[in-house]
């Protein structure tokens, strides 16, 4: 039987997949006044969070295209990411996230409660099986979900 956390992580990427609909390219680079990411570096911040947690910590290779980690990872910025940095499309980080699911489950399905070496997030809680890196993970990509809502509705006032 499937392990509950992989039909919520399914559950919070498909929102966050629904949310995509109608942007567009130019509304996906646009910065809402006041604000320092845009909706395309939220979705390439949740591919690449999702990664580490998902592969790295736990001793895993990651898939990372050329610029991921310079554009998308954590203190990052659209505002200060050089241009040779390549740019990803939205068709692009659609397909990665929709098959970031199924290689998670491949990989962890049967791990879930090995414990690897203790990391302790920005936050201060500290995370030691595959399984609190994913549950953790509920919340993250919750929280850049409701920043691109946020931003589709500042947006397109």
């Amino acid at each position: 039987m499937e392990h509950f956390l992989f039909k919520q992580l399914a559950f919070v990427r498909s929102q966050t997949l629904k949310l995509m609909d109608g942007v567009t390219e130019e509304l996906a680079e646009r910065i809402p006044d006041g604000f320092r990411n845009n909706i395309r570096w939220n979705l390439g911040h949740i591919y690449v969070v999702l990664e580490r947690f998902a592969f790295q910590y736990i001793g895993l290779p990651q898939h990372l295209p050329e610029g991921f980690k310079e554009r998308f990872e954590y203190g990052t910025s659209p505002l200060n990411t050089p241009d040779s940095v390549l740019v990803p499309t939205l068709q692009e980080l659609e397909t990665l996230l929709k098959e970031q699911h199924q290689r998670i489950h491949e990989a962890l399905a049967n791990r879930l409660q090995e414990k690897v070496t203790p990391y302790t997030t920005s936050a201060g809680i500290t995370l030691d099986t595959p399984e609190q890196f994913l549950s953790l993970n509920l919340y993250h990509e919750g929280m850049h979900l409701s920043v691109i809502k946020l931003y589709k509705s500042l947006l397109s006032r």
